[in-house]
């Protein structure tokens, strides 16, 4: 199986910044240009950039469209999402230059929907991110940028997806994210045994190049880097080597 290194890069007013366990309220702003940060990210030779509109997230409209926009002219595939509610919104992402779309929201809240344009755009296309905390013994899937809990759990909704010939599931665990405490590997071996057709992308925490080794060596299938890349923990020449 191809194991791909994806750098993410979150927006929020254009600008590049980092959530603590998606708390909006814990915000780090850095000072890098993003359409910058996307070409270094290519020039040490990522192929895919996965772009986070968090002002979207929370909003449910494509507040940094122009930016992502601009950055897919970078030569890099990419992966974003953030704000999608709607078919519009997923055919704007497209024709801003976007490989694939990422749902999030929408994806939990309107499955139905959902598998209607998996049908329309292919299986390829379109990612559901599916971010989950564990609340009495549950992987709880909140929504709208992580501020509102859903019904659907985690172990409901991935089977689901894979039954309608979802190919792609990003799935972050909300409490490591940002937090740089390593991957939630038992999470992951759990989704690689229960939808083992799914391309899994590991996402939250990752510290190390270690990190990426074992959750490559736990089933999934690409890792999102953010905060580590930010702050100079390893380099994408070093992550891709892993």
């Amino acid at each position: 199986m191809t194991f791909t290194v994806i750098p993410a890069i979150d927006l929020r007013a254009g600008r590049v910044v980092r959530l603590k366990q998606g708390d909006y309220a814990q915000q780090t702003t850095y000072a890098a240009d993003p359409r910058e940060l996307a070409r270094s990210y290519a020039d040490a030779g990522a192929r895919w950039l996965h772009l986070v509109d968090l002002d979207g997230a929370r909003s449910g409209s494509l507040d940094n469209l122009a930016v992502i926009e601009s950055i897919a002219k970078s030569g890099m595939q990419i992966q974003a999402g953030g704000g999608v509610r709607s078919e519009d919104d997923v055919q704007r992402l497209f024709n801003a230059g976007v490989s694939r779309v990422v749902l999030g929201s929408v994806a939990i809240r309107e499955p139905e929907l959902v598998s209607g344009w998996l049908a329309a755009h292919g299986t390829e296309r379109l990612t559901m991110a599916l971010d989950t905390r564990r609340i009495d013994d549950r992987w709880v899937l909140p929504s709208a940028g992580w501020t509102e809990l859903e019904a659907r759990t985690l172990d409901e909704l991935a089977p689901w997806y894979a039954s309608r010939g979802a190919r792609h599931l990003l799935c972050t665990d909300i409490d490591r994210d940002g937090m740089l405490a390593g991957f939630n590997l038992e999470l992951y071996r759990h989704l690689s045994a229960t939808v083992p057709a799914m391309t899994l992308q590991a996402s939250g925490g990752v510290r190390s190049l270690e990190d990426i080794r074992a959750a490559r060596e736990a089933g999934a299938g690409a890792v999102i880097l953010g905060r580590a890349l930010l702050e100079g923990r390893f380099t994408v020449q070093e992550a891709l080597s892993c």
